[in-house]
């Protein structure tokens, strides 16, 4: 799914105004109606108080229009129009007149007005601002929306939380609506996925709105967001008439003393997630624990009894995966630094291969082409230096992974796949993966889809969602605080299998609970 900028939210609107030969006032009543089905299916008349605070632009005449709804079905409803401009947008006036013709008379506040009382049990609907806002609010208003926040009312914002802006930092943090939810149309909003920001929206849904798929198609998005739908038809099915050596062969490479449980993970990852032959090269010490623990992996060692000290290879894999427990003693920097003067195997590197590179950033120029390189924020600040917020950083990525022609897989909360000028933004994953080896398992099962012949940028994408998902899976059983990295690689299995469940639909449901 594409992830529009704000000025081509617009043209989006405008473009379907015209093709569909609608007004912009029937594109609100879209929004309009798809708000009120979305409270509606839920309160089913509930007579629960509802206060809607609305701007002056269109995100408060989606507001104004909601209100219009929630008064010709009987609720129990308080509209507030937030005075923070002169200016008035042409939709706005046009919904402002619909209520006032039904006897709904709006409060107007003003910088000097009194704050309206709020209780815990009211639902608040934010409409006050949309996504083109581009400065922060007036202090008036930033004590109202500060007064919404401390509510401990259920807040929904229409489209974005109200103070954030769509296409870049947040300048105050305290005139942000801290949204429950948020109804987005039409499209997901880069915002919901990025740590500065994404901790202002709790939960997020998509409105359709109608929009043109026409413009959706024939126009470029710099980030897309990864789902089931997006990763399915990358996936390469087995043949009946194959063997082993049809699903390349993978080598895991790192460990040293007191991290070998790194090496072990990856190449279990690697192994479930379908490499046909998976070898370790570790240090001697890691020899006879690999060797009894995972009974499936061929095992070669360094001369280097505790840490890596000179790659010598006598096998021809089809892709490595490296750094994990790798260490950056002096010898071992010595040692992979050498190695990657000679290799042109496709790579996927991890932890301490990418510290070493960090402290010689010369050996980036050796990397072959599209190389994955899978860092954790910290990791990525002694890559790419300091950022000054998101946005930067998502700047700064792109820029170096045009500069050396590598993939970057941004871990976080929402992990992001970045090569060139694109970005994929991952839906799976939760917060009982940050976890011990879970990075790990990442390694693994990404270097595992590349020795079967994936593409390396559809291998990060896919290894990525598979990942997540088997996270997802796994704390279904677990719970967060139990997830380790050997439950992840357990439920790789059954992260493959979701990808062919199809959920059943409402009516489905339905028929099943009677």
């Amino acid at each position: 799914m594409k992830i529009f900028t704000a000025k081509q939210i617009y043209a989006a609107d405008q473009f379907t105004i015209e093709d569909q030969d609608i007004t912009s006032d029937a594109l609100m009543e879209r929004a309009s109606l798809q708000l009120f089905s979305w409270l509606h299916h839920r309160l089913q008349g509930a007579q629960v108080k509802i206060k809607l605070f609305c701007g002056i632009g269109n995100n408060g005449g989606d507001g104004l229009a909601l209100a219009r709804h929630l008064g010709e079905h009987g609720y129990n409803f308080e509209v507030f129009v937030v005075n923070y401009s002169e200016k008035r947008s042409h939709d706005f006036l046009t919904n402002l007149e619909r209520l006032k013709d039904r006897k709904i008379w709006p409060n107007f506040i003003n910088q000097d007005s009194e704050l309206p009382s709020l209780d815990s049990e009211d639902i608040i609907i934010d409409a006050i601002f949309g996504i083109g806002l581009n400065r922060s609010p007036d202090q008036w208003v930033e004590g109202l929306v500060q007064h919404l926040n401390n509510s401990n009312a259920f807040v929904v914002s229409v489209d974005v939380p109200s103070g954030l802006f769509l296409d870049q930092a947040v300048k105050n943090s305290e005139a942000v609506v801290k949204a429950n939810y948020v109804l987005s149309f039409q499209f997901p909003k880069l915002i919901f996925f990025l740590p500065d920001t994404g901790k202002f929206s709790n939960q997020w849904e998509i409105l359709n709105i109608g929009l043109s798929q026409k413009y959706t198609e024939q126009t470029e998005a710099t980030f897309e967001l990864i789902g089931k739908n997006e990763v399915l038809k990358y996936y390469i099915p087995r043949e009946k008439f194959s063997h082993k050596g049809t699903y390349g062969h993978a080598l895991i490479l790192g460990g040293s003393y007191g991290k070998i449980g790194a090496v072990s993970l990856a190449s279990r990852a690697c192994i479930t997630s379908g490499s046909g032959l998976v070898s370790a090269y570790i240090p001697q010490c890691g020899y006879i624990p690999l060797q009894s623990s995972l009974p499936e992996i061929m095992v070669i060692t360094d001369q280097g009894e505790k840490e890596i000290t000179n790659i010598s290879l006598n096998i021809e894999p089809n892709v490595i995966g490296v750094g994990i427990g790798l260490g950056t003693s002096k010898s071992t920097q010595q040692a992979f630094t050498e190695f990657l003067g000679k290799t042109e195997y496709p790579m996927v590197i991890d932890a301490d291969g990418i510290n070493i590179i960090s402290g010689n950033k010369a050996l980036l120029k050796k990397l072959p082409p599209k190389t994955i390189l899978t860092p954790h924020p910290g990791e990525l600040k002694r890559l790419l230096g300091n950022w000054e917020n998101d946005f930067d950083k998502l700047h700064k990525a792109r820029e170096f992974s045009k500069k050396y022609d590598c993939i970057l897989v941004l871990k976080d909360a929402h992990t992001i796949v970045i090569y060139n000028e694109k970005g994929y933004i991952n839906t799976t994953g939760n917060p009982g993966m940050a976890t011990a080896g879970s990075g790990d398992v990442l390694t693994g099962v990404i270097t595992s889809l590349i020795a079967q012949k994936y593409e390396p940028l559809i291998a990060a994408i896919f290894g990525v969602y598979l990942h997540g998902r088997a996270g997802d899976i796994a704390i279904e059983n677990l719970g967060y605080q139990a997830l380790t990295a050997t439950a992840i690689i357990n439920a790789i299995g059954r992260a493959y299998i979701d990808l062919f469940n199809i959920p059943p639909t409402d009516v489905e449901k339905e028929s099943n609970e009677n």
